[in-house]
């Protein structure tokens, strides 16, 4: 990771001082790109300790579609807390007369709705008596009409019906649920709402186009939903990405596929590289192995260098890895991409203890390979091994 070294050398060096939404203080720079091999290791900044538990929640939290954080609290990762709804927030809603007559039906001492729209009948047949005697084509009339057909032709009886049965004319409703914080990542990738109102799975859309049309150009997932910034609580920071695939070469396939004997065995005739190689790639497509590799690039608008990259490194490394084994492919290339580059400056002092230290090898990610479904993993799917970082260095979150 002597890339994100660089990254935080290269803030210090060419930064310029600036004030952001916080008050806290930066220096900033404006753009900035890091490569990384997946094949080479998985990019778990070592030079301090990450808590992988919480990237590893967060990202199947998002993938869930969720926006609240009890699952993260469940598992006891806090890293959204400061911008979560602190408590339910309710306000008092009008009861719509359809819903007082459900309601009123349903309060019948039978369990029945029919039996409860009768009652409903014979008590508002006994207002109208009461208002004026009804002629018997009238009442047999409304012995018969439905109880929706009857409140929208009577509905101030029907409003005296409903409140001397008690029937409330408000109810409690909660707006803002403990834990909301409105519609931020999960959302967007997998509940984006268009201007006619459509909802859109992107992830979904995203894993059949990776498996249907992989060299397609619109490989795409977008956080950045101008209409609704106003209902995140914090608008997204990572906020688009993209991925781009590439067929293997034979060399490539045989050693993704080396547990494979067909393919280590593949058949040819004659001699000579080339057909060999074609009879391996025919072996590979006919028994469905892998033979192609997924790269994906991320822009970030907004990145806090000390706390924030090295998360979002290993966050989206980690899905590359989930979606290249669901979609039967190698994972290739991670491509972070930031926008506003900054330094706090009250993380000065952890920075340069940071760059005093010597990066250490990279660290493996293993998958269960039993999972198929991108929505079906678990946090026990994941093992990490060989990961040998510095302590971890302690800073303030800028709120």
């Amino acid at each position: 990771m002597q890339q994100y070294q660089d990254f935080l050398r290269h803030i210090l060096t060419v930064g310029h001082q600036k004030g952001d939404r916080t008050g806290t203080g930066t220096i900033s720079t404006f753009g900035h790109q890091m490569r990384f091999d997946l094949t080479k290791g998985f990019p778990l900044v070592t030079t301090k300790k990450i808590y992988l538990k919480a990237v590893i929640h967060e990202l199947l939290w998002f993938l869930s579609g969720s926006t609240n954080i009890k699952y993260l609290v469940d598992n006891g990762v806090t890293i959204w807390d400061e911008w979560a709804q602190p408590e339910d927030v309710v306000e008092k809603r009008s009861i719509t007369d359809k819903d007082r007559l459900d309601m009123f039906c349903e309060s019948h001492k039978s369990s029945d709705w029919k039996e409860g729209s009768n009652w409903f009948i014979e008590h508002l047949l006994a207002k109208l008596e009461e208002a004026k005697p009804l002629e018997q084509i009238v009442r047999q009339g409304i012995l018969w009409s439905s109880p929706y057909d009857l409140l929208a032709r009577y509905p101030n009886y029907s409003t005296v019906v409903f409140d001397e049965a008690g029937i409330p004319r408000e109810k409690n409703v909660v707006v803002k649920k403990k834990g909301d914080l409105g519609r931020v990542y999960g959302a967007q990738w997998r509940d984006w709402i268009g201007p006619n109102g459509e909802h859109v799975d992107q992830i979904s859309n995203l894993i059949q186009r990776l498996k249907t049309n992989p060299d397609c150009r619109r490989l795409i997932v977008t956080a950045w939903q101008p209409a609704e910034i106003d209902k995140m609580a914090l608008p997204p920071c990572h906020c688009f990405f993209q991925f781009w695939t590439r067929e293997l070469t034979v060399n490539e396939i045989v050693s993704a596929n080396i547990g494979d004997r067909d393919i280590l065995a593949a058949d040819y005739d004659g001699d000579g590289e080339e057909k060999r190689q074609a009879a391996i790639m025919k072996v590979a497509k006919e028994k469905g192995l892998k033979t192609r590799a997924l790269s994906c690039q991320l822009y970030q608008r907004s990145a806090d260098a000390l706390l924030g990259v090295p998360f979002n490194i290993a966050s989206y490394a980690l899905l590359v890895l989930m979606i290249a084994q669901v979609c039967n492919m190698v994972p290739d290339e991670f491509i972070w991409a930031g926008g506003d580059c900054h330094i706090y400056s009250n993380h000065m002092e952890q920075v340069e203890l940071q760059l005093g230290r010597e990066p250490r090898a990279l660290p493996t990610m293993r998958i269960n390979p039993n999972v198929k479904n991108i929505f079906d993993f678990k946090y026990e799917d994941f093992t990490l091994e060989g990961y040998d970082p510095h302590p971890a260095i302690k800073a303030p979150v800028a709120v």
